[in-house]
């Protein structure tokens, strides 16, 4: 009887809750073992046991994407653990407060930074360095960027700042990666139906000064986009994707 193929490593940040636990969920029954990485211990441990019941292998480490040593000991822990890195979802994010820019308190401007642009930088860089260096050499990289990529809302500079700097770290990682085998991605999500976005079903700020409810799409299709890509050889890949409620004021005027 031939032995199973060995199980692939992937990475999910953000995966205590919302898109994160769903993609980590669906990587799992994939056959995949994931890293579940995240702020709060708690959801991390109870997603590892709920996988641990069922056969399958998840290793929770709670980490602060925006602080350099504490995205370097994660790292360090899927290399002595795994010995190496096949995928990183790049998920983990942060939103402000809506109000006009000058209302906007500079501590939240530089937590969104900090955590969209410098963490998924950390995060993709030092999976750039594991995925370089180790053999078979190469993998891949999916950033979770937004519409927000693409076109804003209104009051939210901050995070559309963010997103459209994702836009321009995933072309370099697509471009810098060749050489080495590393493909790199991104996933533009319109709004998935998740804690933090419910209360958009009962009203949001439009461009005209209006305030409306939205059409919204359960966030698991979003776990299944992002599986489809991760199951895709290295020599194929989806650059861009953008997964969106149908009927969500993005395309046209509205």
């Amino acid at each position: 009887m031939n032995a199973s193929p060995p199980s692939k490593i992937a990475l999910v940040t953000g995966a205590g809750s919302g898109v994160g636990r769903l993609t980590a969920l669906a990587l799992l029954n994939d056959g995949w073992t994931v890293v579940l990485a995240g702020r709060r211990a708690d959801p991390l441990q109870t997603l590892e046991a709920e996988a641990a019941a069922r056969g399958q292998t998840a290793l929770a480490v709670p980490t602060d994407v925006t602080r350099p040593e504490s995205v370097q000991a994660l790292f360090d822990a899927i290399e002595h653990r795994f010995g190496r890195l096949d995928l990183l979802f790049n998920n983990a994010g942060v939103n402000a407060p809506a109000v006009p820019m000058d209302e906007l308190p500079l501590e939240k401007w530089f937590s969104v930074i900090n955590t969209n642009v410098t963490g998924v930088f950390l995060c993709a860089r030092a999976a750039f360095g594991l995925m370089r260096r180790q053999s078979p050499q190469g993998g891949r990289i999916i950033n979770n960027g937004s519409i927000s990529a693409h076109t804003p809302r209104p009051y939210t500079a901050p995070y559309t700042a963010s997103k459209h700097a994702v836009t321009g770290l995933t072309k370099s990682l697509a471009l810098d990666g060749r050489a080495f085998n590393i493909v790199a991605s991104q996933i533009d999500i319109g709004n998935a139906l998740t804690e933090l976005s419910e209360r958009m079903t009962r009203g949001v700020l439009q461009a005209n000064g209006t305030t409306a409810p939205e059409p919204m799409m359960d966030a698991s299709h979003v776990a299944n986009a992002v599986r489809h890509m991760a199951a895709l050889p290295l020599d194929a890949n989806v650059l861009n994707m953008t997964i969106m409620a149908s009927a969500m004021p993005f395309t046209g005027r509205g």
